[in-house]
């Protein structure tokens, strides 16, 4: 697939206007905007948090994306969770034992826990929306760890890719490809081989149509079936 290495990241996604979309009240979104922050831009080619960093900033992903990753004793990498634009990482006690780099260019806002920390401790309604937030999360975690145990291959490059177009709000019928074969492999439990092989296999059958990086559905409902793709975790 075609590389997105220097393509700049479309407008950066209002904090306030997402939090608002999923269901915080209006004054609690201005806190969070308000709160003291900086706008960085992070590239996908190096580590942008290396495991064992401080775990004392939220982030939150303005455009692009970004991955937290896990490396094995060999240094092999897999990748186990994704943030698109307006998702956030939260802070928490310790050092990460995950290590977080972009997929593609990102900017992504960053806030010391210091600040965001009294600001959820002081309204309770923000300490259940975060706790909605990271049941999601957990639900995907779930579904992921299904995805890489059971599912067979086609499955589970179909099933990321249901995924994605969800969480990008893509629609059924296409899909700009944000990750390279690498990274869906490292996502899925495969090689990059093993990936292309995939993709081959998916344009014989007839469930997608590739364009560059474009890819396009052509039977959105059949597609869910191979890959067994169920929204309602994503709720």
């Amino acid at each position: 697939m075609a590389s997105r290495r220097g393509r700049s990241p479309p407008p950066g996604v209002s904090l306030r206007d997402t939090l608002i979309a999923a269901g915080l009240e209006t004054h609690l979104a201005d806190m969070l905007e308000e709160m003291p922050h900086k706008v960085m831009q992070v590239e996908p080619r190096r580590a942008f948090r290396e495991p064992g960093s401080p775990r004392d900033e939220v982030l939150f992903v303005r455009s692009g994306i970004l991955s937290k990753f896990k490396t094995d004793l060999s240094g092999r990498r897999h990748i186990v969770a994704l943030r698109f634009a307006g998702e956030g990482i939260l802070p928490r006690p310790g050092r990460s034992d995950f290590g977080i780099q972009a997929i593609v260019r990102s900017e992504v806002m960053v806030g010391k826990a210091a600040d965001f920390d009294p600001i959820v401790d002081a309204h309770p309604e923000l300490q259940r929306f975060f706790m909605r937030l990271i049941q999601r999360h957990e639900a995907i975690g779930y579904e992921w760890l299904v995805n890489c145990g059971r599912r067979d291959s086609v499955a589970r490059v179909a099933h990321l890719l249901c995924e994605t177009a969800e969480r990008m709000h893509s629609g059924t019928n296409r899909l700009v490809n944000p990750f390279t074969q690498q990274q869906i492999a490292d996502i899925t439990g495969q090689t990059s081989v093993n990936v292309n092989r995939v993709f081959a296999d998916m344009e014989r059958q007839g469930l997608i149509k590739r364009a560059g990086r474009e890819i396009q559905f052509n039977d959105w409902m059949e597609m869910r079936r191979v890959a067994s793709f169920r929204p309602e975790y994503l709720a």
